[in-house]
C-alpha cells in the first residue's frame, strides 16, 4: 500500500448558508470578468489573434462569457516547436517537483473553489451542485496523479536481480510531446485529468478545449502559472479541430493523443493517429474516450423507490450530458408500470431553468447544434414509443429541454441504440432478467451501467456478463470517484484507459529496463 494518503474532496453542503453565499459571491466574480477577451498562450507569452471566437452562455446566449483567440497552423506549429524544446528539460525534472506543481494548483483550485464552480454554471451551463462536483474532481485528479507519480517512482523491486551476476532496474520515462483535446462537459475536471496526467509523467503538451467552454480552460492555465509550471510545458491552443485539430494529431514529432469527445471525432483521431509520417519514429499512442448508451437494469426483486430515483438522477443531471448517463432503463415486466410511475413523479418535480440559481436541477444543454440534435429525437420518440413527461423545449432565451421520458421503447430501437446526449430516457420492458442482461449488451458502447436488485444471483451474473467498464450495483449510473471508482469503457466506449485509476499515468509513459553486470 502506497505511503502517500490520499483523501478526496468533499462535496459542499448547499442546504448551508454561508455556502450559499459563498456561491453567490463566485457568481458576483465571475460577472466582473464578462465579456474579457483571451490570447494564446504559447511558451508563457500571451499572443493575440485576427480570428476570435466568443463563448456565450448556454442559459443566455446574448451573454458573452469571453471572446477568445483562435490558433492558426503556424501557431500550433509554433507551440510543437516549444513543447519539443522545453520537453528536453522538463523530463528531467525530479518527479517530486513535476508532483509539487499539481499539489500547488489544487490549493489554488481550493482557494477558488467557488469562482470555478460560477464559471461552469456560466459558461457550461452547470447547476450548483453538477459545477460543484466537477471542481471536487478537478482537485481530486490533482491529487491523485501527484501522489501517483511519486509512487512510480519508488518501483525498485519491479524486477529482480541476480545476486553476484547483475543489478536490474526498471522505470518509466515519459513519451514526449502530446495533444490535449478535451471536452465541453466536463469542462473542468477532465481537463485537468487529461493534462495533468501528461505533464506530471514528464510531458509536454498542446491543450486545445472544447469551442464552448474556453475561458474555464484559460483560467486554468493560469492556475498551473500560478503553481509554478514553467513555460512551454503547456500550451493553450484554442481553434479550429478541422484545421488545427487535424494539424496537431498528424503532426510527426506528436507522441501521443489524449482525446474526450464524441464516437465520430475518436474513430476519425484514431484512423489519422495510426498512419507514420515521414520524419515520424514512432507508433503515436491514443487515449481515447468517446461516449456511452448507458442502461440501469431493474429486475423485480429491487428497491423500487431506489431504482426510480437513480434512474431520473443519472438520466438528467446536468441535462443528460455525460457519457455516463442513463439514456436507457431496461425494466422487469412485473414492476414496469410501478417504476414508470415512479421515475414520473420525481422527474416532474425537477427545476428547469437557470443554472445560476439553486433550486435549477436541469439548466441548458450545451449550445444550438446540440438543442437541435436533441429536441429532433421528439419526432423518433413519437415514432417509436410513447412520451409520459416532457417532449417541450424552448431556445428563445437558452438551450432549455424538459427532462423527457419515453416508455415502451424496443430493444433495438434508435432511442435504445444512438446517443443522444440529452435529457431524453428510454424505457424498455422486458420478461426476466436474462433478456435484461442481452438488452443491455446490445450496443455498439459499453461505458457505465447499474443494476438495481436484491437478488444476489442476478447481481454475480452481472458481475460476469455485463459488459461495461463501470457496473454498479444499486446505486446511480454516474459520479465515478476518483481513486475509487477509475473511469472508462469498452467497445466505442473508448481505450478503457480508465482515468482517476492506477495505471493511468503509464499510458503516458514507457518502461526503461538498464541491466549492469557485476
Amino acid at each position: 500500500m502506497s505511503i502517500y494518503a490520499y483523501q478526496t474532496e468533499p462535496l459542499t453542503d448547499f442546504s448551508k448558508t454561508e455556502w450559499i453565499q459563498k456561491y453567490q459571491e463566485g457568481l458576483h466574480v465571475v460577472s466582473s470578468y464578462m465579456g474579457k477577451t483571451y490570447d494564446l498562450i504559447i511558451d508563457g507569452k500571451r499572443i493575440k489573434t485576427e480570428k476570435q471566437l466568443k463563448s456565450l452562455n448556454p442559459a443566455d446566449f446574448n451573454e458573452v462569457v469571453g471572446t477568445v483567440s483562435q490558433g492558426s497552423i503556424s501557431h500550433a506549429d509554433m507551440a510543437i516547436q516549444v513543447a519539443l524544446k522545453t520537453f528536453e528539460t522538463w523530463r528531467f525534472v525530479d518527479a517530486k517537483v513535476r508532483a509539487d506543481v499539481l499539489f500547488k494548483s489544487a490549493g489554488i483550485l481550493r482557494k477558488r473553489k467557488f469562482e470555478f464552480a460560477a464559471l461552469m454554471t456560466k459558461e457550461a451551463g452547470k447547476p450548483w451542485a453538477e459545477a460543484d462536483a466537477d471542481v471536487a474532481e478537478a482537485i481530486d485528479f490533482l491529487e491523485y496523479y501527484g501522489r501517483q507519480m511519486l509512487n512510480l517512482e519508488r518501483i525498485d523491486d519491479v524486477v529482480l536481480s541476480r545476486r553476484n551476476i547483475e543489478r536490474n532496474e526498471y522505470t518509466y520515462i515519459p513519451l514526449g510531446v502530446g495533444a490535449i483535446i478535451s471536452p465541453w462537459n466536463f469542462p473542468l475536471a477532465i481537463l485537468v485529468g487529461m493534462t495533468t496526467a501528461a505533464i506530471v509523467s514528464g510531458n509536454t503538451v498542446i491543450v486545445k478545449p472544447a469551442s464552448t467552454t474556453m475561458v474555464i480552460a484559460y483560467k486554468f492555465i493560469e492556475v498551473l502559472e500560478e503553481a509554478g509550471l514553467p513555460n512551454g510545458v503547456v500550451a493553450f491552443m484554442p481553434g479550429s479541430g478541422a484545421e488545427i485539430g487535424d494539424y496537431i494529431v498528424n503532426h510527426p514529432k506528436i507522441r501521443f493523443i489524449s482525446f474526450t469527445g464524441s464516437k465520430e471525432v475518436g474513430i476519425s483521431i484514431y484512423e489519422k493517429a495510426a498512419k507514420v509520417h515521414p520524419g515520424q519514429i514512432w507508433l503515436k499512442r491514443v487515449i481515447a474516450e468517446m461516449g456511452g448508451k448507458d442502461a440501469i437494469i431493474v429486475d423485480s426483486d429491487a428497491n423500487l423507490d431506489l431504482a426510480a430515483d437513480s434512474i431520473v438522477k443519472s438520466a438528467f443531471g446536468f441535462s443528460g450530458q455525460k457519457c455516463s448517463a442513463c439514456s436507457r432503463a431496461i425494466i422487469h415486466q412485473d414492476v414496469y408500470d410501478v417504476v414508470l410511475k415512479k421515475m414520473i413523479e420525481i422527474t416532474k418535480t425537477l427545476k428547469v431553468g437557470n443554472p445560476e440559481l439553486k433550486e435549477t436541477f436541469v439548466g441548458p444543454v450545451n449550445d444550438k447544434r446540440a438543442f437541435d440534435k436533441i429536441i429532433s429525437y421528439f419526432n423518433v420518440a413519437k415514432q417509436e414509443g410513447r412520451i409520459v413527461t416532457g417532449g417541450v423545449s424552448d431556445g428563445s432565451k437558452g438551450y432549455f429541454i424538459e427532462p423527457t421520458i419515453v416508455a415502451d421503447v424496443k430493444p433495438d430501437s434508435r432511442l435504445m441504440q444512438e446517443e443522444i446526449f440529452g435529457p431524453i430516457l428510454a424505457v424498455c420492458k422486458v420478461k426476466d432478467f436474462k433478456e435484461a442482461i442481452e438488452v443491455a449488451n446490445n450496443t455498439e458502447y459499453g461505458l457505465t451501467g447499474a443494476v438495481i436488485s436484491n437478488n444476489r444471483g442476478h447481481l454475480e451474473l452481472a458481475r460476469k456478463e455485463f459488459h461495461v467498464g463501470n457496473l454498479y450495483f444499486n446505486r446511480k449510473c454516474t459520479g465515478a470517484i476518483v481513486g475509487y471508482q477509475p473511469f472508462g469503457g469498452f467497445n466505442m466506449s473508448g481505450t478503457d484507459s480508465k482515468a482517476g485509476g492506477p495505471d493511468y499515468l503509464v499510458l503516458h509513459m514507457q518502461g526503461k529496463t538498464v541491466s549492469e553486470a557485476f
